[in-house]
């Protein structure tokens, strides 16, 4: 069995480390530094507490790096003296990846899609770099589907922040569009007209008002490394930008 480290056990990261836990291998994290909240989850994933992060990196072969992405260079920096595979699996831009190999020398760049994993085929976790074919073995009959998508760092961060690119920064645009119409005194007659014409749009307007609520602090960040993504390509960066400022406002607000 591989002893596995996940750094840190989050609502996604202790799912992802969970699928592994279940079938048998060995996850550590570390206790140090973290809230009660946090030893929850680990201890509901079947993780074991290997005290602080220079414990895990010394026990473990493979280290799962899945934070905020603001804090994905700081999780990079703490592992420094890490030996071993450093699957950096965090909604970063492809430069960011770049710059964790520079920690990271055998990184493994991921990026996953769909929610946190409770039943097989809702979640993957795509993957770019050498050592990306040990990590789809690590994670094979689990509920996370892995995937190799290119040989190189970076690649499966822009894959990540073009489908993330749509689908939050859409939810942020519609929220703010809905805001329009409520400023305006329009809101009742704007979702009327959606009822009628685009019908799919309310239920997505729910679910992305529920979702910027809970979950808008941790897309801050990544709405600005898609930014810088877009910015590394000569692309306009204002409309993850402004998506940024978006979730800013409903994570101040709830």
């Amino acid at each position: 069995m591989t002893v596995v480290g996940v750094l840190h056990p989050g609502e996604m990261g202790a799912a992802v480390a969970g699928a592994l836990s279940a079938r048998g291998e060995t996850v550590l994290w570390a206790s140090a530094g973290r809230s009660a909240a946090t030893a929850g989850r680990a201890e509901a994933a079947g993780l074991e507490d290997a005290g602080d992060v220079e414990e895990v990196c010394r026990r473990c072969e493979i280290l799962l790096s899945i934070c905020p992405p603001h804090a994905a260079l700081e999780v990079a920096r703490a592992a420094s003296g890490f030996t071993g595979i450093y699957v950096d699996a965090n909604a970063i831009a492809p430069d960011t990846a770049r710059a964790v190999a520079e920690l990271q020398p055998r990184l493994v760049d991921g990026g996953i899609v769909g929610p946190p994993p409770t039943g097989p085929g809702t979640t993957r976790l795509y993957l770019s770099g050498g050592g990306a074919a040990e990590v789809v073995a690590l994670f094979s009959v689990t509920n996370v589907e892995a995937r190799v998508i290119s040989e190189q760092v970076g690649a499966a961060s822009a894959l990540k922040a073009a489908y993330a690119g749509w689908t939050k920064g859409s939810a942020a645009l519609l929220l703010t569009v809905r805001e329009l119409a409520r400023a305006e005194g329009v809101e009742n007659a704007l979702l009327e007209e959606w009822r009628l014409s685009i019908p799919e749009l309310e239920e997505r307007l729910a679910g992305a008002g529920r979702s910027a609520r809970r979950k808008g602090w941790r897309w801050i960040g990544e709405m600005e490394e898609i930014a810088h993504s877009m910015a590394a390509q000569d692309l306009p960066t204002g409309f993850h930008e402004a998506s940024a400022e978006v979730f800013r406002r409903a994570a101040e607000e709830s």
